[in-house]
């Protein structure tokens, strides 16, 4: 609802951001109103808190001017890595929820908890934008302001009481954007989603959202029965301020924090498969899939490279396996069970998994395509039959071998070979020395003639 420029306060010699309704909203804002209402934010200072320095009207353009923050948001840091370490996740939520508590206490609530209003600075979080949301309703007018089609919040982060228009939208709503927020730290991606912004906010209206420990494995129960309850339809059951809250969050940072005595709360964090185990484990399903791979190959009639192919990636998952199987043990160990950065990211079980599932898929695929097109006698699975060159149970005539070599035997012996082996494809008939030898006679030929 806003153009954000960087600016320089000339005065002061610093930089400063500042925010410019666009014109053709700024119209239904009353100027004076809005600026009263800024203020009340305004008054706000606390560490997590991006302060309002200023707010006025340029002609008919209302404005408002806050500090320039050093560093990145929330929504940038989430776009570049996706999920994030669990101890960041619990720190951030820390953070924000000190910040949620002291505002809702002096009667301010954001109503626009998202990733874009939370800025990371110095290993904190700070939130901004706190009251403008208010401060646009107020000075717009609520049937003015849904007239315009301009919602007070962002869909994938809005509580079904804003959702639907309520008049009595309190800081709860806040509490339910916080465990939007976590979830989508957590995962890497919002609890409710859709096709359309209406999909979205009917999913928030009627849809229980998603365990987020079985989006990802290690993620403490504790953390996962916090969003939950954030997550709560009903205002009356989630938690009704933010201090109640932190608490919470506090014990989930003795949790976290790598080197810490605290024992987790999820069964998988306490106890990670021994790499031995992993191998001998390993092994047996390994058997168990080139089992199934040979009978296919030999039922179905598919080339032999892609029991090959499966050897070939069962002999190059076994390393990642046991890498994957090391570091996670490391991680309990050290009671850390966030995904980590960089390469490290893929030596997960989850990842691993999924690395081995979609190898396989591509054998399957490719396998498809070539008996497809085997099928279908094009391309280089085409046979003689599927091409069209001969037709079912067709005749062959094995020709005699021309022996150019000492050996008198060779070439009978030769010939004779490659018409058994030849003898057991179901597709093709081969003439016996007899059958030729008619075919011979008939032609007035000496039936033991070369054929050549």
């Amino acid at each position: 609802m806003s153009r954000v420029f960087v600016a320089e306060d000339v005065q002061l010699g610093r930089k400063v951001v500042l925010k410019v309704l666009p014109a053709d909203f700024a119209g239904s804002v009353n100027g004076e109103r809005f600026e009263r209402e800024v203020r009340v934010a305004a008054r706000l200072q606390h560490p997590h808190i991006v302060p309002l320095l200023a707010a006025g009207s340029a002609g008919d353009l209302p404005y408002y001017v806050m500090p320039y923050i050093e560093g990145q948001s929330l929504r940038d840091r989430l776009a570049r890595e996706g999920e994030l370490p669990v101890g960041e996740v619990v720190r951030i939520l820390r953070e924000v929820l000190d910040a949620l508590d002291y505002a809702h206490r002096h009667g301010v609530v954001h109503r626009d908890i998202k990733p874009d209003n939370i800025l990371l600075t110095e290993r904190h979080a700070v939130v901004t934008d706190f009251g403008v949301a208010k401060a646009l309703s107020d000075a717009t007018g609520e049937g003015r302001l849904t007239a315009t089609g301009i919602a007070l919040g962002t869909p994938a982060y809005m509580a079904p009481e804003q959702i639907g228009g309520e008049p009595n939208v309190d800081h709860r709503a806040d509490i339910y954007a916080v465990g939007a927020l976590a979830f989508e730290m957590a995962t890497g991606m919002p609890p409710f989603r859709g096709a359309t912004t209406q999909a979205v906010l009917a999913a928030h209206m009627t849809q229980s959202p998603p365990s987020v420990a079985t989006l990802r494995e290690g993620v403490p129960a504790a953390l996962d029965s916090i969003v939950q309850r954030c997550l709560a339809k009903r205002p009356a059951d989630r938690w009704q301020t933010a201090a109640e809250l932190i608490p919470s969050l506090d014990t989930l940072v003795a949790t976290t924090t790598p080197g810490a005595t605290t024992v987790p709360t999820t069964p998988n964090a306490k106890r990670q498969p021994h790499p031995l185990r992993v191998a001998v484990v390993f092994g047996l399903a390994s058997l168990a899939i080139l089992a199934m791979v040979w009978m296919l190959v030999q039922t179905l009639g598919l080339p032999d490279w892609v029991f090959q192919g499966a050897i070939v990636l069962l002999v190059a998952g076994l390393p990642i396996i046991l890498v994957t199987s090391q570091r996670e043990q490391q991680r309990a160990a050290d009671g850390d069970f966030a995904t980590p950065a960089g390469l490290q990211r893929l030596f997960t079980w989850r990842r691993s998994i999924q690395g081995g599932v979609i190898a396989f898929a591509a054998l399957a695929l490719l396998t498809t395509g070539f008996m497809t097109s085997r099928a279908l006698g094009v391309g280089p699975g085409a046979t003689l039959v599927s091409a069209g060159v001969l037709t079912p149970r067709d005749r062959i005539l094995i020709a005699d071998f021309d022996n150019r070599t000492s050996d008198s035997t060779l070439g009978l012996t030769i010939t004779q070979l490659l018409r058994i082996d030849l003898a057991q494809s179901p597709s093709i008939s081969v003439m016996e020395p007899s059958q030729v030898s008619e075919v011979l006679r008939r032609m007035e030929r000496d039936p033991t003639s070369r054929v050549t």
